[in-house]
């Protein structure tokens, strides 16, 4: 066959249930792989073996975006026309604000989407391939359908292909399939499976892009390269997932539509009483309406909301959660459901012996991991002669100074297990040098390996048990050994069948003297059996205390993981997830209709590959759930973009996984979610906080012009002592909320509906029962002022207004029981924002904002405002409460 064979049939084509001839003969190809001449028309029909790149955002496309939200469209308008009439320092105080604003939103999310570019990485090999009958070097990215590649002990595979020849292959699926055990290859036919395509994880005869050999070689033959392979679906979906907007940007795009349109209609409002009931110069008539749009506006509440998100990122940085997109800060306070893979999240992703059976008795072994912390709860000689066996039985090595496993991750775990009683691995290959060896078989399912040992020669054998017993005729017992009965063998059975009950993996182990000269093939004859030990990837032991909060918190913990259904039962049980499982096959039985009624009872998805957790994720979102997805894997990457809140793993998260996520954990901890949802929760309570205080003293300001006008007074307050009140004696404290203290009980409320306004009822009273006192308060004292002249009277509003705002924070925290001096940037930014306005009443500064300097008379009477206005305030506030049932102020 040609290059001219269809690209399509081949990529579609179940080339895992064909035999080896069938396949060579649709590839086109032999066991002396292609010619050269033939590989570079495929080449050049089909293109390199590479992940097309998505083409990110272009740096200025970032910065624009800064200014497309409702609120920053009225500044903008605020900007224009205040040039136009020539209130040049109003326009140039709101243009820097805004400047101030895009360049801190530009900073954080200038970080173009690299999951793809991280996919390219992954591609980015070297391979050898048979070229001519030859074997060749080659780059990975020239490799076509139908190239036969060598394959050895730790390199990863440069394509997907079907395998032709394996001995004692295994490879690392993890980062694909999400299952932790290296996964032992074949050559024999998959048969295919009616109804769908078979999951990763059971194409024994294939491997994949990206995955790791840990053990053995073997020849395969390249079925699909580049976007065809399963890391190249994965790249496209994840470029064709959309991002959507987060429920504080939805909140706060509705809130600017809203002030804009309240902006507009009392503006107009405004000019047209004022032109009617009194007439006057339009040019001052459209002054005060001007002044009242600067008062409407809150100018800071964009570069607030920046600059509190940012703050609240660099505080979750401490708590172990780097957040990479700002608004998926809040966004984790209103989480209902965290879909965690398994595999590296809640267990270690390192195989780690947990119990060992040896003279009848259950030893449980402590530590997790490949370091050998931990100890044994028994000794024996029994118990030394077995791990003995498992260090020397074993082909895998620790690297001492990172510890972590080289080699097959099983046999890694048994050489933690021995150092843990004392027993070094280095210290007996020297004492007991291996002179002879039977390899791994996969039909023996058993290894052995010869040791010279004090001049004679010993046989260390492991493998199933079940299979070992049947070389077993002897028993070691104690110090010596007896002849094996059926109930010692059925004993052995019953454990066996226990520890693999529990999802563990379990390992035989056996020994006998091998006499001078024996034959090879009776090594394994007439074995003493000596005890098992059984391994699991364990659950973090935080991440069982992390599930309980979140269960206290009312957000649901799901499993979502490629391993086996048992495994993940019995790790779910460990942990405390409750609730059905179901299988990958499962899913693709539920109609798509019924599928959002299915997964509110699932609490376990086994056997799932990357398009099975995008649909749930999907599923769970079309109940109303806002989802975090956590994983660290390739696979986990489409469904990490496509949840509200995606959470990699920074330690063993792959550049894929971290690239697709919003947010990472520096220490892989499933426990520093829950820290990073109380951080969440905190962080939506301070936004509420200082949108209430800014928009309360919003309000005031729009009465008191509004008003003002009516009543036929002189402009209370002007445009730029507005501005200044909004943008530094507001803006200062209003940032400094930012930090507050996370309230007591944060995790024991349930989540907020993403339905919730951020303007809640009672909020909205309180923000107008508030204006409506600054006004008032405000009014009375410019009226007093007045008595002494224009200056005077507007300097005494524009202080009485400052004073007021404080008091205003000052309620508010106190209705989230925060107590006064719990936040040291808050007391500052007061002083600070009190320093500033005594400086531009009483320095030279008062000639840019039109002020006086007051004496105490003045402050008699605004210290008299000010008292009754937090009386008054506090009664309303209550009253408000009982209507409403809400305590928030």
């Amino acid at each position: 066959m040609s290059s001219a064979y269809c690209k399509t049939t081949l990529l579609d084509m179940e080339y895992y249930s064909r035999s080896i001839d069938e396949l060579y003969g649709e590839l086109g190809t032999s066991d002396e792989g292609l010619s050269s001449g033939e590989a570079a028309a495929r080449l050049a029909k089909f293109g390199p073996n590479e992940i097309e790149e998505a083409t990110g955002p272009a740096w200025w496309r970032i910065l624009l975006g800064q200014f497309t939200s409702p609120v920053i469209y009225i500044l903008i308008g605020a900007v224009v026309v205040s040039a136009l009439i020539g209130e040049v320092i109003d326009a140039s105080v709101v243009g820097v604000i805004l400047v101030l604003n895009a360049v801190l939103g530009f900073v954080q999310e200038f970080r173009a989407e690299k999951a793809i570019n991280a996919l390219r990485k992954m591609a980015s090999l070297t391979a050898t391939a048979l070229r001519d009958g030859t074997e060749e070097e080659i780059d990975a990215a020239d490799l076509v359908p139908g190239d036969v590649v060598i394959l050895q002990t730790g390199e990863k595979i440069p394509a997907d292909s079907r395998l032709i020849q394996e001995i004692e292959l295994e490879t690392q699926e993890a980062a694909l399939t999400g299952e932790s055990i290296p996964v032992q290859k074949d050559t024999a036919p998959v048969p295919a499976q009616a109804g769908g395509e078979r999951s990763l994880a059971d194409l024994r005869n294939a491997v994949f892009a990206g995955t790791v050999i840990t053990r053995g070689r073997g020849r395969a033959v390249v079925v699909k390269t580049g976007m065809g392979t399963e890391i190249g679906k994965i790249a496209h979906m994840i470029q064709t997932t959309e991002d959507e907007e987060t429920p504080l940007q939805k909140q706060l795009s509705t809130l600017g539509k809203w002030l804009g349109i309240f902006t507009v209609i009392i503006c107009g409002l405004v000019f047209a009483t004022v032109m009617l009931a009194q007439g006057g110069e339009v040019l001052e008539v459209f002054f005060a309406a001007v002044a009242l749009a600067v008062a409407a506006i809150p100018e800071g509440l964009p570069a607030v909301v920046t600059i509190s998100l940012s703050l609240g990122v660099r505080r979750m940085v401490k708590r172990h959660a780097l957040v990479r997109h700002l608004p998926s800060v809040e966004t984790l306070g209103c989480t209902t459901v965290i879909c965690t893979d398994k595999t590296g999240t809640l267990t270690h992703n390192e195989m780690t012996v947990k119990y060992i059976y040896v003279d009848g008795d259950d030893i449980s072994v402590e530590g997790s991991g490949y370091e050998p912390e931990g100890a044994l709860s028994a000794t024996s000689d029994s118990l030394e002669l077995l791990l003995t066996i498992g260090a020397l039985n074993n082909d895998a090595r620790l690297d001492r100074e990172t510890w972590q496993a080289i080699g097959d991750p099983t046999e890694a775990c048994l050489i933690t297990s021995a150092l843990k009683a004392g027993i070094d691995r280095q210290d007996l290959d020297e004492r007991y040098p291996r002179v002879d060896e039977i390899p791994f078989d996969s039909e023996r399912k058993r290894m052995t390996t010869v040791h010279e040992i004090d001049g004679a020669r010993t046989a260390y054998v492991k493998g199933a048990p079940d299979l070992l017993l049947d070389r077993c005729t002897r028993l070691r017992a104690g110090t010596g050994v007896r002849d094996m009965e059926p109930a010692d063998r059925d004993a052995i059975l019953k454990k066996n069948e226990e520890y693999a009950g529990r999802a563990m993996r379990v390992l035989g182990f056996a020994c006998r003297e091998v006499a001078p000269g024996e034959a090879r093939d009776t090594y394994e004859n007439g074995l003493v059996f000596v005890g098992l030990q059984a391994m699991i990837d364990p659950p973090r032991a935080e991440a069982r205390d992390a599930i309980s909060k979140c269960t206290t918190a009312g957000i649901k913990v799901v499993m979502v993981t490629g391993d086996l259904e048992t495994t993940a039962r019995a790790i779910g049980k460990e942990l405390g997830i409750e609730g059905r499982s179901m299988t990958g096959k499962d899913l693709h039985a539920v109609a798509e209709a019924d599928l959002a009624e299915t997964v509110e009872d699932v609490s376990i998805y086994a056997r799932v590959n990357p398009a099975d957790k995008v649909k749930i994720v999907n599923a769970l979102k079309s109940r109303g759930h806002v989802v975090a997805m956590t994983g660290d894997g390739v696979n986990d990457a489409p469904a990490l973009k496509q949840a509200d809140i995606g959470i990699a793993m920074g330690i063993t998260g792959t550049d894929v996984a971290k690239e697709a996520s919003d947010m990472i954990l520096t220490d892989d901890n499933f426990a520093s979610i829950v820290n990073a949802v109380e951080e969440g929760r905190g962080i939506y309570d301070n936004l509420r906080k200082f949108i209430n205080y800014l928009l309360s003293g919003n309000v005031g300001e729009v009465l008191i012009i509004f008003v003002g006008v009516l009543l036929r007074l002189p402009l209370p307050l002007t445009a730029v002592q507005i501005l200044w009140v909004n943008l530094v004696t507001d803006g200062l404290p209003a940032v400094a909320l930012g930090v507050d203290p996370i309230p007591a009980g944060a995790m024991q409320r349930p989540p907020r509906r993403t339905a919730d306004r951020i303007m809640s009822k009672g909020m909205s009273l309180n923000v107008l029962s508030m204006g409506v006192l600054i006004c008032i308060a405000t009014l009375i004292m410019f009226v007093i002022g007045l008595r002494e002249g224009e200056e005077v009277g507007r300097t005494m509003a524009f202080m009485t207004l400052v004073l007021l705002e404080i008091v205003r924070l000052h309620m508010i925290r106190a209705a989230y029981s925060t107590p006064a001096f719990s936040n040291r940037w808050l007391t500052a930014a007061v002083l600070v924002s009190m320093a500033l306005q005594l400086g531009v009443v009483y320095t030279p500064m008062s000639e840019l904002f039109g002020t006086v300097p007051l004496g105490s008379t003045h402050w008699l009477y605004m210290a008299a405002a000010v008292a009754g206005v937090a009386l008054a305030g506090r009664l309303v506030a209550r009253i408000i409460g009982r209507v409403t049932a809400e305590a928030v102020q």
